[in-house]
């Protein structure tokens, strides 16, 4: 067998499996399933890296047929630069997450068995994987599901508290809903195959044959972008989100949101570039539309939160936000035949994908870290974490960084090139479009700035300042395992901003193989230090010289500084005329958010209340005061609270039917076969 990309993914998802059975075997020591079981999956991990790294390079589409499946219904394998990419996403972070994972699940065996989160962490990465490789509808329906019940048992790990039963129930009844829309879509786009016998129509390579109407297309498109759309957590859909997403164990956290939601990205992409491929412009605009809105939104959502892994969850619901306006951009120049400008769209949301993986991955392990360390996720109980976890709280800043989409690192760039596919809209010939496209410019700007907010107080409320809790803990750094994973993905971080034209280079045989045309001519006509999207004569940004200027700047202040002698003093802290500063003396997350609550107040819904001691009341000045704040998300009684009470109702109403007495039974039998004669006539 001669060695290629597809052979080495499909290695990567056996070993995957096979690493899952043995840690059945080994349930009984488990130590060793630790140790062993994420060994196997950094290196199945790093498989699927190689072979996504050289399916982009290549630009060769590699296929395979399984001889597993149904009768005349086997499975199809698809490695193409499309494919390769995601593989290389969701295969760099679970390396990363699975050495991290070497220390945070050792901490979990003490207190209980972590043998099923490491089966279904496995079954998990190996579905990721058999979506991105499955060419027909029937293989990825089946991946998409295994995908997703590995999830749901991961989420469902600590069964034994209320919010996570919750949460995984309404993950999996979004995930199912999602995956019937799927399922309808490919139906759709299978029933207009011509010239296939029996299923062959259900593979991709009938479909991107298959002769659309505009009526078909557009059925097939909506149910398709509805169902990936439910699984990556776009308003309205997004309301598991924050729900799964803090309860998993972190490391589960951190793959469900740097690399599960770019499988549906995947799957958008996937659907509308490659199967359809020919598409009016409202269908950009819509997912355009959707994208600003999730971002927006998004942001506003993380910035309410006190749980910080809440924060992060809703946080990616903003990220993946600005990932579609990418692809919603890049589908309305495409429908207008500017395919550079189409190219950069799409490059711009594929990189922010790949970006949003990593700095999101880092974030999630680094709140495991706290919560590994301090037992607590609530960030007014938190603060001044910095002195007592300082590689956690170093690693945890570059994250907050890099989202925030402040150089050198990651996430500036991507949305640099987003911003730069924005101003190009004069180009468009629809004169709506040029009326609304700068409009989503500034939604974007927006959620840039509220985005740096969000994570100011993340970084600022957990690890500055003083300790918010009653009982300060003894809190110790994590191990080195865990500190590996963090820094390595940190590192991926500051690499992708510092030299993004080398990583356009690499993959701009996905914009060329999905829209026709490619970036990288332009972006690095002069060499790896200069980034032009489209000329120099409009933008260029230089990542290597941003970041030695700012290395400077930062060497020359701390030789100034500290080399002097007396140039630092230490004083006493500034008590504001009080006696003595006390932990309670701080900003708290709610206070830090309050003033862009005041403003955005009119998106949650807020219940706010103040109340004092009543034994209090009669004195000048109270003692002691009460304070309560509920922030709930609007779309649970927009939308979801309706359907609820409407199922519910429905169901009482079939209740009725269950009467408990056998003569009540046979009438029903009689009435129903008197209709069904009626209906033969």
């Amino acid at each position: 067998m001669i060695l290629d990309p597809i052979h080495l993914a499909g290695a990567s998802v056996l070993l995957l499996i096979g690493s899952s059975v043995l840690s059945l075997f080994l349930g009984r020591f488990q130590s060793l399933v630790v140790q062993v079981s994420f060994s196997l999956t950094s290196a199945a991990s790093l498989l699927a890296l190689v072979a996504g790294v050289w399916a982009v390079n290549s630009n060769i589409t590699n296929q395979a047929v399984m001889a597993i499946g149904l009768p005349d219904l086997p499975f199809h394998l698809r490695l193409d630069p499309l494919a390769g990419f995601f593989i290389t996403i969701v295969g760099a972070l679970s390396f990363f997450v699975s050495i991290y994972s070497l220390g945070y699940v050792k901490g979990l065996i003490a207190q209980r068995s972590i043998t099923r989160l490491v089966v279904f962490y496995e079954l998990f990465l190996a579905g990721m994987f058999m979506v991105i490789l499955a060419d027909d509808a029937f293989f990825f329906l089946i991946a998409w599901e295994v995908m997703a019940a590995a999830s749901y048992f991961l989420v469902l790990f600590e069964d034994e508290r209320l919010e996570n039963r919750r949460a995984a129930f309404l993950y999996i009844v979004i995930a199912h809903v999602g995956a019937i829309a799927i399922l309808l879509s490919f139906g759709v786009m299978a029933g207009l195959v011509k010239g296939f016998e029996g299923f062959h129509g259900y593979t991709f390579d009938a479909m991107r044959q298959a002769e659309f109407t505009p009526a078909w297309a557009t059925a097939a498109f909506l149910l398709s972008f509805f169902g990936f759309a439910a699984k990556a957590g776009l308003i309205p859909l997004h309301v598991w989100l924050p729900e799964a997403h803090p309860v998993a164990p972190s490391n589960v956290s951190a793959l469900m949101s740097g690399v599960m939601l770019k499988t549906a990205i995947y799957g958008i992409v996937r659907v509308t570039f490659d199967l359809i491929h020919v598409f009016p412009w409202w269908w950009g605009a819509l997912v355009l539309v959707m994208g600003l809105v999730s971002a927006v939104l998004g942001v506003l959502f993380a910035l309410m939160q006190n749980d910080l892994k809440r924060l992060l969850a809703y946080s990616s619901v903003e990220n993946i936000g600005i990932v579609l306006i990418g692809i919603g951009l890049a589908m309305i120049f495409t429908s207008f035949q500017l395919h550079l400008l189409a190219a950069l769209a799409l490059t711009a949301g594929l990189y922010h994908a790949l970006n949003h993986a990593m700095f999101k991955g880092l974030l999630f392990m680094g709140a495991g870290a706290v919560l590994h360390a301090a037992h607590e996720r609530n960030m007014e109980k938190m603060g001044g974490l910095i002195h007592m976890l300082p590689w956690t709280s170093v690693l945890f800043l570059v994250g907050c960084i890099s989202i925030s989409g402040l150089p050198p690192f990651n996430g500036f760039v991507s949305e640099w090139l987003t911003f730069q596919a924005f101003l190009l809209s004069p180009s468009l010939p629809s004169p709506l479009m040029k009326l609304l496209i700068p409009m989503g410019a500034a939604l974007l700007a927006l959620t840039a700035a509220l985005s740096a907010a969000c994570f100011v107080k993340a970084f600022g409320i957990t690890f500055l300042g003083q300790w918010r809790g009653q009982h300060a803990p003894h809190i110790q750094e994590v191990d080195w395992t865990m500190k590996l994973g963090m820094i390595l993905t940190a590192a991926c971080c500051l690499i992708l901003g510092i030299l993004p034209t080398l990583v356009i280079d690499w993959m701009d045989t996905v914009p060329e193989h999905l829209v026709g045309s490619k970036i990288s001519t332009s972006a690095g006509e002069f060499g790896w230090m200069w980034l032009t999207p489209v000329a120099r004569e409009r933008a260029s940004y230089s990542g290597p010289m941003v970041f030695f200027v700012i290395l400077a700047v930062i060497v020359i202040a701390y030789l100034l500084l500290h080399v002097r002698s007396g140039s630092i003093r230490r004083v006493p802290l500034w008590d504001c005329g009080f006696e003595k500063v006390t932990q309670r003396m701080q900003y708290t997350s709610t206070s830090f958010a309050m003033p862009i609550r005041r403003i955005f107040g009119f998106f949650f819904s807020i219940r706010e209340q103040v109340k004092l001691d009543p034994q209090a009341l009669h004195r000048v000045l109270p003692g002691k005061m009460h304070y309560y704040l509920r922030i709930r998300d609007r779309f649970w009684g927009w939308l979801y609270k309706p359907l609820v009470d409407a199922s519910f109702w429905m169901s009482r109403m079939a209740g009725r039917l269950q009467q408990g007495r056998i003569q009540t039974y046979l009438i029903y039998s009689f009435v129903t076969i008197i209709i069904l004669l009626m209906f033969m006539r």
